[in-house]
Order: structure tokens, then C-alpha cells, then sequence
């Protein structure tokens, strides 16, 4: 059996040291590897943890990997992954995640679900990234609360699962068991947990060694879902969303929005509804407010441009509305990132 990996040795260190207070205790992070795991989900999940020890000089972090015969897991893409601990023998550890990619449901095994099981009556933190909130979800784990799930998977798993509170936010942290949508929400995942332990200064400096100068919060949506998926399934509901993004400066009303594309309000309602989980007012509210959050973080606009450009015409119902949405006002968020 390998040994769990904490990170590099800690003599040298090329850029600066980040100091923190002194480590009571490094978190052990396990991940279960489910064949056909998502390997961008699995670097997004490790590499900021080892950044974190690298740029500390401490061992914040170690992590080991788990897999059903505990010799290796094998990614979608075809990579093998050797890893320290077989399903039947996971570590003690502070937290774990599943982590799957396509095929989850094919791959809920015995000793997988037994494993499972088991960790959460010892009370175990236990989480999901990519595909994996599906894992959890067939075992019960998810109802009653809200979970992330890759947007390709958001029809499905709202038929097969309906006590579950699916959201399009790129993760949720605010559960008993936590959610990532996979990819790099992973990545924005990990480097939330890094802030909650270690504060925002490591967090970032993370996400600086990582150039990924855009890190998302929870509530961020998955952009691809909002265009793809309503795309493909319904013409209306298509140019439903054309006609609100192509308004974002000057917003015109659902009945408007209806009336223009052929249809009744009331089937609007039910569209949206149905392959969104939303009313068109909320939709267009959250696209309004993803765009504003986008120029806040990546362009030098004032706060006052940007509620104007995004549909509000007063700054202080923006700013309110921004912070209900996101927990953080404008200008707070924009002062984060000097």
C-alpha cells in the first residue's frame, strides 16, 4: 500500500511564503475514484491542495486516493491512477469525496455503496464532484437538500431524482455533503475550502500559481447549461433566452418576451419551468446578475456603468439585489480582486 501523499518537502520554496498561523493538524482529504472519473475534475481537486502546501511551507494538506480493488482507477480518458486504499479499507480522514465522470450510474457498485454507508453512520464529511452528486442521490444521500451535478446530467437527474433540490451553481457548500459540478467548479470548490481554512490570502495565492484569475463563488452558475441544454430541447424556449440576453441593457417583460416569440405567458411559465427550474423573471434576473458579476471581476467599468449595462437603473436596488443574490455588495466585490 502507498503511503498518503502530503505534498514537496518544504525547505525551499521559489516564491514567496505565504505566512499563516501555525497548523494544529494537516486535513486528510480521500478521494473515491469511480471508473470513468473525470481526470480535469481530479487534477482541479488535487493540484490546489498541493499549491496550498507549497506556497504555506506547511503540510496543510495530504490526500490519498481510493478505488474498488485498491490497486488502481481508470479516468474516461483512458489514464490509470494507482491509488492507496480499496473501498473495503478507507482511511480515517476528515473528508471524502466521490469522484466519477461519465457512466456514474453504471458504476454505484456494492462495495462502492457499502463504503459509503458505513463512512456516513461514522459521520463522515462526505462529498461529490462531477457526476458523483448522482452517487449520493441513489443512495439516499442528497434529499431534501441542494446539490450541484454537471449541466449534461440536469434533465435526468431531475426526472430520476425529484426530492433533490438541483441548482445550476457551480458547487454547493452550505450542505451536510457538499456538491461540485466538476471541471474546474471543482477547482473553485477546493479553493473555497482553502479560504474557509486558511483565509483568503492563501486562497488567492492559490488561484494566482493556478492563473486562474476568475474564481467563481457558489452561487456563479454553469453557463453552459443556461444555452445548451434549452437550445437543444425547444426552439421557444431558445429564443426566449436570445431575446433576454440581447435586452440585458434595457429588460422587456415576459409577456413581451411571449408575445414576440408566438406563445402565451402562461406557456412560457411552463417552458421555463420544465427545462429550467425557474419563471422567466427569475431567469432573467440571474443572467442580468451573472453578467454583472462578469464585469465587475473582468473589466474596469464603474459599479454605476455596470448596473446601468445589466438593466438597473438605480445603483442601490442593484447593489441590494447583487448582495441577496451573491452574498457580497458590488463594491465589495470588486475591491476583492485589488
Amino acid at each position: 500500500m502507498q503511503n498518503p501523499v502530503i505534498g514537496p518537502e518544504y525547505g525551499s520554496i521559489p516564491f514567496g511564503i505565504l505566512l499563516i498561523a501555525p497548523m494544529t493538524k494537516t486535513q486528510h482529504f480521500a478521494f473515491a475514484l469511480v471508473d470513468e472519473f473525470s481526470h480535469l475534475a481530479f487534477s482541479c481537486a488535487v493540484e490546489p491542495l498541493r499549491i496550498a502546501n507549497l506556497i504555506s511551507g506547511e503540510p496543510l494538506y495530504q490526500w490519498s486516493f481510493l478505488s474498488e480493488d485498491g490497486e488502481r482507477a481508470t479516468c474516461s480518458n483512458g489514464s490509470v491512477t494507482l491509488v492507496h486504499y480499496a473501498f473495503s479499507e478507507p482511511p480515517v480522514c476528515d473528508r471524502l469525496f466521490v469522484l466519477s465522470g461519465i457512466n456514474m450510474s453504471k458504476h454505484v457498485t456494492k462495495p462502492l455503496a457499502a463504503m459509503l454507508r458505513r463512512e456516513k453512520a461514522r459521520g463522515r464529511a462526505i462529498g461529490a464532484l462531477c457526476s458523483a452528486a448522482w452517487v449520493l442521490a441513489e443512495l439516499g444521500f442528497l434529499d431534501g437538500q441542494k446539490a450541484a451535478i454537471h449541466w449534461d446530467y440536469h434533465d435526468s437527474f431531475m426526472d430520476r431524482f425529484p426530492t433533490v433540490g438541483l441548482v445550476r451553481n457551480v458547487f454547493v457548500a452550505d450542505e451536510k455533503h457538499i456538491t461540485a459540478s466538476g471541471g474546474t467548479a471543482t477547482a473553485d470548490l477546493m479553493l473555497h475550502l482553502i479560504e474557509k481554512d486558511h483565509g483568503y490570502d492563501l486562497s488567492i495565492a492559490v488561484a494566482d500559481q493556478m492563473v486562474y484569475t476568475a474564481a467563481r463563488e457558489a452561487t456563479a452558475e454553469q453557463r453552459v447549461s443556461l444555452q445548451s441544454r434549452s437550445g437543444m430541447r425547444n426552439a421557444h424556449l431558445a429564443k426566449a433566452i436570445q431575446m433576454m440576453r440581447e435586452s440585458l441593457e434595457d429588460p422587456v417583460s415576459p409577456t413581451v418576451i411571449a408575445a414576440e416569440i408566438g406563445i402565451s405567458t402562461r406557456q412560457l411559465e411552463r417552458l421555463f419551468g420544465k427545462y429550467l427550474n425557474s419563471s422567466p423573471k427569475k431567469y432573467y434576473m440571474e443572467i442580468r446578475l451573472e453578467r454583472a458579476r462578469h464585469l465587475l471581476v473582468q473589466t474596469e467599468a464603474s459599479i454605476i456603468d455596470v448596473a446601468f449595462s445589466c438593466g438597473f437603473e438605480n445603483p442601490g436596488h442593484f447593489s441590494r439585489v447583487y448582495k441577496a443574490a451573491f452574498g457580497i455588495t458590488p463594491m465589495l466585490q470588486r475591491s476583492r480582486l485589488s
